[in-house]
């Protein structure tokens, strides 16, 4: 969600710092800003309510000098997007803080400080925290234990990076459930909420642990864990390049990332198949002893990655026979819950830092489980160093704040997970041989399906002077149409809701005139003839009918209903299929709507608050 950048160097920390967060704007934000200890000593501050551009046009007219700076984007949680709200927040001039997270008892901290007569210039519970720095360097005249005298009073989630004109010569950096990593430069270090803020000055980082305090200066740094004692924490090699997160020739990241995905499910599969299998050991060294323990599967996870796991329910129990459960994090890790015996919990994220999901899997408490795997797509990621087994889906770097090939990849690695417990669940041997077979074929499909872009952006046009959209679908492409349908409401502010294609008679086909655009999905399998009768349902209340359907269906185009045709790719495709024409479309309409494409109003790509 927010962003941090921060460095202390040997050169103007500024132009490193912004650009750092123009590297961080998919993350969502609404204001931004940076402070800077200018070479008196003294501490300058530049803030804007909008974009980090207006931010870049502000410091260009009046530019912040000097060598220890922080900086950032904010979410707005407490308080509306002002520039009063915008970080950094400062203490008395003399102490200024960049906060990632939410505060959950800044209430009663803020009356505390109004106790003594502390006057607040915002409404953030981000300025409690510097207000309480301040106050506890009082105390001590000791940055770093005025910053570790703070973080025991705080409740909730917090990436903190602070300088101060009393210490000029280095940055005070924590973390507790908002991730933050240290780059490591020569003679020069920073700070980030994401390593990829960074790559243009280092592929060497560390990762902060939860309860880390780090003191950085130019040429070392200090981290003590949350007791106070110094630790030390591995230095890793981020592999990624600052090209690796250019558009290139498209015209937003998302576009690029839809074109991508050919190549990202080519990356999830590489080397882990066999001839007709799928070996145990991709998911880590262990996985054969847990697999054969796994009698039932609990799946929890959000938004995108929320119907990756409801495709694979499908996949799971119709093809491994194995009892799958999948739920959302957030009510999730709010309620008792009765699981099976011999039980793995399996956590779907992108980020590997989504804060529900990873409060989930820190909360098992029930003996019941045999494991946590985690599917995720960023190896150094919370999740990742969490849990027993892994499936890393190497599907890049992924800018748009709407997932595009995150979701199909976690689609591939769901499917090799189906594979590898499907042998010990008495799973044909042909529709295991079926499974490597869909999986190798899957990224020329995909090739071929791109090249119905063109048409799609026609058919976009459609959306225009719509305001709101139908989805449906049965069985497993129910769980697509709910992707779909929130890729369109991302984007473009559409509302769009989605049905199973057999409940229109129980309350959506209310909403179906002509004025209302229906998207479905038909695939050649033993359910389409029932949705052929729910089509003509639609069609009878004169409902405007978009349909992909795979060749062989009988849906021909007609004045009630157009028809966009694909190949019969069969059952285990058919899913990733329908998937990027859905997404084809939400762009095109968006671009068409001239919204915000990568950076939709009042979403973030990586949701690391509750």
């Amino acid at each position: 969600m927010c962003g941090i950048t921060a460095g202390i160097a040997q050169r103007d920390i500024a132009p490193i710092l912004l650009e750092g967060l123009k590297k961080l704007e998919y993350r969502g934000y609404d204001s931004a800003g940076l402070a800077i200890l200018n070479e008196g000593g003294q501490l300058e501050r530049l803030r804007v309510c909008g974009k980090v551009n207006q931010l870049l046009q502000a410091h260009d007219k009046e530019p912040l000098l000097g060598k220890v700076g922080i900086a950032h984007t904010r979410w707005a949680t407490h308080g509306k997007p002002s520039e009063t709200n915008a970080h950094p927040h400062l203490f008395e001039n003399q102490i200024a803080l960049v906060h990632n997270g939410i505060i959950e008892n800044y209430l009663t901290l803020r009356q505390a400080l109004e106790a003594k007569k502390i006057r607040f210039s915002s409404e953030t519970d981000s300025e409690v925290i510097v207000q309480w720095i301040g106050e506890e360097f009082k105390k001590s005249n000791n940055l770093l234990q005025a910053v570790q005298a703070t973080v025991k009073e705080l409740e909730g989630a917090y990436a903190l990076a602070v300088v101060s004109q009393s210490a000029p010569d280095r940055i005070i950096a924590t973390r507790h459930g908002s991730p933050l990593v240290i780059g490591i430069g020569i003679g020069e270090h920073f700070i980030a909420s994401d390593s990829l803020a960074l790559l243009s000055f280092t592929q060497d980082f560390v990762i902060l642990e939860d309860g880390d305090v780090a003191e950085i200066f130019r040429d070392h740094f200090v981290i003590y864990d949350r007791s106070g004692n110094p630790v030390e924490r591995k230095v890793r090699k981020v592999a990624l390049t600052a090209q690796s997160t250019d558009r290139g020739k498209y015209r937003h990241y998302m576009q690029k990332e839809i074109f991508e995905q050919p190549e990202a499910i080519r990356s999830a599969f590489s080397g882990r198949l066999n001839s007709n299998d799928v070996p145990d050991g991709i998911f880590g060294a262990n996985a054969t002893d847990i697999f054969n323990q796994t009698k039932a599967i609990q799946i929890v996870a959000c938004g995108t990655s929320y119907h990756a796991g409801l495709v694979a329910k499908h996949w799971l129990e119709g093809i491994a026979n194995i009892p799958c459960q999948v739920e959302v994090a957030s009510e999730a890790r709010y309620r008792p819950q009765v699981v099976l015996p011999g039980t793995l919990f399996v956590s779907l994220s992108q980020s590997g830092e989504t804060a529900d999901t990873l409060a989930a899997m820190r909360n098992l408490k029930n003996s019941n489980y045999c494991g946590k795997l985690t599917i995720c797509n960023v190896p150094e990621s919370s999740m990742v160093r969490e849990s027993e087994l892994v499936l890393l889906t190497h599907a890049g770097p992924e800018i748009g704040v709407a997932s595009t090939k995150a979701f199909t990849t976690q689609l591939v690695a769901m499917l090799m997970l189906t594979q590898c417990l499907g042998r010990r669940n008495n799973a044909k041997l042909t529709e295991q041989k079926q499974i490597a077979e869909a999986i190798r074929a899957l990224p020329q499909i995909v090739e071929q399906l791109l090249q119905l872009d063109d048409e799609i952006a026609k058919l976009a046009h459609r959306f225009d002077d719509k305001d709101n959209a139908l989805f449906v679908g049965r069985g497993i492409y129910y769980p697509i149409v709910q992707e779909g349908s929130l890729k369109l409401k991302e984007i473009s502010y559409i509302h769009a809701t989605a049905h199973p294609a057999g409940e229109l008679k129980h309350g959506p086909l209310a909403l179906v005139d002509k004025y209302m655009p229906v998207v479905a999905l038909a695939a050649h399998d033993h359910l389409l003839d029932k949705l052929v009768s729910n089509l003509q349902e639609i069609r009878a209340r004169q409902g405007e009918l978009i349909i992909f359907a795979e060749r062989g269906t009988g849906l021909v185009n007609s004045k009630e209903m157009t028809v966009i045709e694909i190949p019969q790719v069969g059952e285990l495709i058919a899913p990733l299929a329908f998937t990027v024409l859905l997404q084809l479309l939400a762009y095109h309409v968006a671009v068409l709507k001239g919204t915000d494409v990568d950076q939709p109003r009042n979403l973030a790509k990586s949701v690391t608050v509750e």
